[in-house]
């Protein structure tokens, strides 16, 4: 019997340069001499004995015994077909036996058993070649970027088939798709895609870094889900997690008796705060691991970007520690996690038209940089910043907010530092924090009110923008990964008014390049006044770099006070074309300007500002100044 993995794959994998390794490693479906079976490689160097068991032998360890070469385990099991349960028997250099998934297994047993699945993800006949033709220009910093970040289980249920109510992959596929496209989002971000067994870990704790979640169907199911995606124009982002891994005895955690996987040096090996092990990225075998599962998912499963948690926890040993290992220069950065970003992101790059975006919430300077300039090279960065300053405002009772006015118009201070996107995720509605219409202060009609002009105001923002379900049409409970997002609230007039300011929001966005090109000019955002603390009210410009042409002026009332004439300063003479309102715009909504200084400028138009309202208002081309 020939081994699959050979001398050669040994070679790259221990130099972190095997990026197929999942077409060796795991459990794959051949042929040997005429015989059907499965063959299997697993790395476990420091094992004193491998074994697969599996209902076929009776899970019995010495009926499916590996070779080992040079670390790597292989063997053949004779008629073992695809769908067929498995596991490793590992004696472990501590001679304490542990039964393990596969880690390079591409399917799992739905929780809560947890054994592998034999599954050949080959031989899906994608459908989306018109998408794979244009992906260069996908998510690029010239074009349009709004996502939508869903947690498949918890979108939809039919809790007919029991108490999860999961809908299979290709089911969910045509409602998304349907929902994407009528609100006008560009891409949907999946949290937990990669297997994991506990459910409120929201899939953070992954123990199949090569497995679609067996809660929503197949491998191919999964694979349908994305062509589905794509065929109706929209991008998918992967959530994954290269920083830690759970500690279930099925899992990573001392595979073959040793700390393999993670750390040994318990000054890096634990996050205390998640009860998680942190991956030990000094080791070659470890960094191929993760590079192969996102090559994998971009590869054989067509995601588009992956968006990868928990940076600041890679980039600085002493996240989440009260004692820390300290680098050759005394320093608290974690060397061996910013080599393997940087090998991440410049392999996915040069082997693919993918990207990946960084969920980072340290101040690390070049995050967005490209590796060749010095940077990490991700192509987008979370802007935890602009969202922490702007939901600190927000939280605030209108009276109050005049003195915390600088929080939000600090914010373009630091806008263009790197290529960033403005996020409103699953983690800002939970554990108390409060739905986004709740954490808005007031009675109902100021909460909408005061919602509508935030989300307006994050259109008008530079960056990249990203809303968590739900939020679009303002759910009033927490999220709670056990349950459906509530749904019934899109029939109730307030709710409804919210989901289609939303949907027009995203329209305009979609529509209007000066509100997402060049996005890293300073130049195509400028304040018209910034210092309007009194009144709580926000105008700037997006524009060209160059001329006022396209140009959109932002006006956004953050308090429940009416103004019967509130005026605003223009760049040019003519007719300004009012095409946004907050509270809704019936026909042609056309304003003059008028000469007279106002807010540094020698025109401006004036009107009405009711409470909480926000205005985009179009700039007349080729104005006169």
């Amino acid at each position: 019997m020939a081994d699959l993995f050979t001398a050669e794959d040994l070679e790259l994998f221990y130099r972190a340069e095997n990026y197929n390794i999942y077409e060796k490693m795991g459990a794959h479906p051949v042929c040997e001499n005429g015989t059907d079976g499965v063959h299997f490689a697993v790395w476990a160097p420091h094992a004193i004995s491998v074994s697969v068991i599996c209902e076929r032998n009776g899970w019995n360890g010495d009926a499916g015994r590996l070779h080992e070469k040079n670390g790597v385990w292989q063997g053949f099991v004779a008629g073992m077909q695809q769908g067929e349960s498995y596991r490793y028997r590992i004696i472990g250099a501590d001679h304490v036996t542990r039964y393990k998934s596969d880690p390079y297994g591409t399917m799992s047993e739905l929780r809560p058993a947890n054994a592998s699945v034999v599954y050949d993800i080959g031989g899906y006949e994608w459908d989306d070649a018109e998408w794979q033709s244009n992906k260069g220009a996908d998510g690029s910093y010239s074009g349009p970027m709004s996502v939508y970040e869903v947690h498949l289980g918890s979108w939809k249920k039919d809790y007919y088939r029991g108490e999860d109510g999961f809908l299979n992959y290709t089911e969910i596929a045509d409602q998304l798709a349907e929902y994407v496209k009528y609100m006008g989002y560009t891409h949907v971000e999946l949290i937990g895609i990669c297997e994991y067994p506990f459910d409120g870990s929201w899939g953070y704790q992954v123990t199949g870094y090569y497995a679609p979640t067996s809660r929503y169907g197949t491998p191919h199911d999964f694979m349908r889900f994305v062509d589905t995606m794509h065929k109706n124009g929209i991008g998918v982002i992967l959530d994954w997690v290269p920083a830690h891994f759970p500690k279930d005895a099925h899992g990573l955690m001392l595979f073959d008796g040793t700390p393999l996987y993670e750390y040994a040096d318990p000054l890096r090996s634990d996050y205390v705060d998640w009860g998680t092990k942190a991956f030990d990225l000094g080791r070659n075998e470890v960094c191929n691991f993760l590079i192969g599962s996102a090559l994998m998912w971009v590869e054989k499963y067509h995601i588009d970007a992956i968006r990868t948690d928990a940076v600041a926890a890679m980039l600085y040993s002493s996240f989440g520690r009260e004692k820390w290992y300290v680098n050759k220069d005394g320093g608290c950065e974690n060397y061996e996690s910013i080599a393997f970003l940087k090998k991440l992101n410049s392999v996915i790059t040069e082997r693919t038209h993918a990207y990946v975006i960084a969920e980072d919430s340290s101040i690390y300077d070049g995050v967005t940089r490209p590796v060749g300039e010095g940077g990490l090279g991700f192509r987008y960065k979370w802007s935890l910043g602009w969202m922490n300053d702007t939901l600190k405002y927000i939280e605030k009772d209108p009276i109050y907010r005049k003195f915390h006015h600088g929080e939000m118009t600090h914010t373009i201070d630091y806008a263009f530092t790197e290529h960033f996107m403005l996020v409103l995720s699953h983690d800002e509605v939970v554990h108390l924090k409060k739905p986004m219409l709740y954490k808005c202060p007031g009675n109902m009609m100021d909460k909408c009110g005061c919602l509508k002009t935030l989300y307006t105001h994050m259109i008008g923002h530079p960056g990249k923008k990203l809303l968590f379900m739900g939020q679009d049409f303002g759910q009033t409970t927490e999220w709670d990964e056990k349950r459906m997002i509530d749904w019934y609230l899109v029939d109730k007039p307030e709710h409804r008014d919210i989901m289609e300011n939303v949907r027009a929001l995203l329209h305009i966005y979609r529509t209007h390049p000066v509100l997402y090109t060049d996005s890293d000019n300073p130049n195509i955002f400028s304040w018209i006044r910034a210092d309007d603390s009194d009144r709580s009210i926000f105008s700037y410009m997006r524009r060209n770099p160059w001329n006022y042409n396209d140009a959109l002026i932002f006006v956004c009332n953050f308090t429940p006070v009416e103004y019967p004439q509130y005026s605003v300063g223009v760049p040019v003479r003519g007719r300004y074309k009012r095409i946004y309102s907050t509270y809704g715009i019936d026909g042609v909504d056309v304003m003059r300007a008028e000469k007279g200084l106002c807010d540094g400028f020698s025109d401006h138009v004036s009107f009405p500002l009711r409470a909480y309202e926000s205005v985009i208002i179009e700039v007349p081309r080729n104005g006169r100044k």
